[in-house]
């Protein structure tokens, strides 16, 4: 059998994975992949996110190549974000999260429960 490869986290990996797996990164991609969205949009879209985080959050994002801000000159000036072909490859490593989340849910919930209860003896 082989043997795993070490895994190594560097300082740029766990910057990088902070900024596009935060708190509103996942749902801003989410949103994104449907459709390019205007900014009230997306606040509309995810209403727990206060302007600005969703202003902080789209910075990082488009700072890293995962999301593109087009202005259009028109009255008044719209801008319109989309995700990018670089955005898009996110999605794969993601939904394999989602999916482990999902099939270990339970098992997860068990072990928060029988902590938080050790807690109380």
């Amino acid at each position: 059998m082989d043997t795993p490869a070490e895994l190594r986290i560097s300082t740029a990996h766990r910057e990088l994975l902070d900024q596009v797996l935060d708190k509103w990164s996942l749902s801003i991609l989410n949103e994104l992949c449907e459709r390019p969205c205007r900014f009230n949009e997306l606040r509309r879209a995810i209403p727990e996110v206060t302007q600005k985080s969703l202003t902080g959050t789209l910075r990082r994002l488009e700072r890293n190549g995962v999301v593109e801000r087009k202005v259009t000159s028109t009255r008044p000036v719209a801008v319109t974000y989309s995700i990018t072909p670089l955005g898009k490859t996110l999605r794969g490593p993601v939904d394999v999260l989602l999916d482990w989340a999902d099939q270990h849910l339970p098992a997860i919930e068990a072990a928060r429960d029988a902590f938080d209860g050790a807690g109380d003896a």
